[in-house]
């Protein structure tokens, strides 16, 4: 019987396969041949290919079915640009905005991820992470900011979470939360605003990285 996760998983992992090359551009998805290979009915395959629809990697193409999509590096570095100025800025108002008790929900939650991080837990670290993130952009108390920010988060999710030296990743993530959490408890929203930022783009540029590695194999 297929597990209430199963789809979210089977679309991570498809995800994972496209954005590093191992599925290419063109290459056609089959519902019953992914089916058999991850042993699970179609259902969660469903899902999992509307999930790689909704996010551009894949589409439907007439009498082919569902394909693996072409990443356009141009649009996807718009995004991720977008990501990085529109998030900067909810730090700063942030700062500016947040209660004593939004101030110790992000303390807590960088806690957390001060522990995760040195455990190596990466599951566990990118949980909070997504709530620490959270957290801030709440902070700003901006329904427009949030709903934008949102929208993008979910957008690009794949591409973030699809790095290498995992590990390394984490102790270096976490510095810079370090970074971000203090200046927002300092109450400094131009330091906050750069501390996020520089956060965004060192992520940004190896998701870039990846996938200009990744056209390079595929040419």
């Amino acid at each position: 019987m297929d597990s209430p996760t199963m789809g979210r998983r089977l679309y991570e992992t498809l995800a994972e396969q496209i954005i590093t090359g191992v599925l290419k551009p063109g290459q056609r998805l089959d519902e019953r041949d992914l089916a058999e290979r991850f042993e699970v009915s179609r259902t969660p395959v469903r899902e999992a290919l509307r999930g790689l629809q909704e996010r551009g990697l894949v589409e439907i193409m007439p009498r082919r079915g569902v394909v693996v999509a072409t990443i356009s590096l141009g649009r996807l570095q718009e995004l991720l640009d977008a990501q990085c100025e529109i998030e900067a800025l909810c730090a700063r108002r942030a700062t500016e905005s947040m209660t004593t008790m939004e101030h110790k929900e992000l303390e807590l939650l960088h806690q957390q991820g001060a522990q995760h991080a040195a455990g190596g837990d990466q599951p566990a670290y990118l949980d909070t992470n997504n709530q620490f993130h959270a957290a801030i952009v709440r902070g700003t108390h901006n329904a427009v900011l949030i709903s934008m920010l949102s929208d993008l988060r979910d957008r690009l999710a794949p591409f973030r979470q699809t790095q290498s030296d995992v590990e390394f990743r984490l102790e270096v993530s976490h510095a810079e939360h370090d970074a971000i959490a203090r200046a927002i408890f300092a109450g400094e929203p131009d330091a906050a605003f750069v501390a996020m930022r520089d956060h965004n783009v060192r992520l940004s540029n190896n998701v870039l990285r990846i996938i200009r590695s990744r056209e390079s194999v595929v040419a």
